[in-house]
């Protein structure tokens, strides 16, 4: 027996009490008070193997955590790799194992192994993190009215899309992007200003070491047309010195989208861009004074 053992006559006996009230459905804090054991390592060697009653489980949010905890630790994980894994604090995570055996001693190869799933296991969970918050975001938009779609479409084109120069004062509609998305928007602020699609052109810029019938392909299907459609397709010449990252699948070049007998648009467009610059700065003004 050890010196703290001798401070109890009798532990076996003191055991077999401690364990008794547990059975009747008592705390631990209860027991402690009625076999005045004021020793936490004690109380638990004399509880050891004894279920806590139903009464003093209660419902928690994080149960779940706590008992997956438990799994990843007798699955001889540390703290460090059970906190990658589930999120939580590592003062949670020995509340939870305390009386879990420690792993034994592992191997740097092993080690390696577990820090990778353990950085891997975080990886998904930001990536769902991620996910969810744009899910969320995507959802807070709602339904748009036809003014925001047309203020959008402005702003869009005006940022993307071509404008005339000093050098090249040319007043006409071409947009050109490689996101679909943008390519969509696009198109259903054209439709919103009743540009007829007959009057829209459109053609492929690509590098010529990608698949270039693909990207034909490709940008066909989002227009709903017959790649036959397409104007001849823009290539660029590959420069071996640039460090590309648009390589691969899933790359198709950008597409072209030019508004023919468009330089009246054009200038209308120019003038909203305006408008909506000065209702901006006009509001900015009005919120400081």
């Amino acid at each position: 027996m050890t010196a703290i053992d001798d401070k109890y006559a009798d532990f076996e006996a003191l055991r077999e009490q401690a364990v008794a009230l547990r059975r009747e459905g008592l705390s631990r804090r209860q027991i402690r008070d009625r076999i005045q054991v004021d020793n936490n390592d004690i109380l638990n060697r004399l509880l050891e193997g004894e279920p806590a009653p139903e009464w003093t489980k209660r419902p928690n949010a994080k149960d779940d955590l706590r008992e997956r905890a438990r799994e990843l630790r007798l699955q001889s994980l540390t703290y460090d790799q059970i906190q990658l894994e589930l999120g939580c604090s590592k003062s949670s995570i020995s509340l939870w194992v305390r009386d879990l055996p420690k792993p034994p001693k592992r191997t740097s190869e092993e080690a390696s192994a577990i820090a990778r799933r353990g950085w891997e296991a975080t990886l998904r969970r930001r990536q769902q993190e991620r996910e969810q918050t744009k899910r969320a975001a995507a959802e807070s938009i709602g339904p748009m009215s036809e003014r925001e779609l047309f203020l959008l479409g402005v702003g869009l084109y005006w940022a993307e899309g071509g404008k005339s120069k000093p050098h090249n004062p040319q007043e006409r509609l071409t947009f050109i992007n490689s996101d679909r998305n943008m390519i969509d928007v696009f198109l259903a602020w054209l439709d919103l200003l009743d540009v007829a699609r007959e009057r829209l052109r459109y053609h492929v810029h690509i590098h010529e070491t990608a698949d270039i019938t693909g990207a034909e392909r490709f940008w066909a299907g989002v227009l709903g047309i017959d790649a036959s459609r397409l104007s001849k397709t823009t290539v660029k010449r590959h420069n071996p010195k640039t460090n590309r990252q648009n390589v691969g699948e899933g790359y198709y070049g950008c597409l072209s989208i030019r508004v023919l007998q468009s330089a009246d648009l054009y200038r209308r467009v120019e003038g909203w861009w305006c408008g909506i610059v000065g209702a901006a700065l006009s509001s900015d003004q009005e919120e400081r004074t």
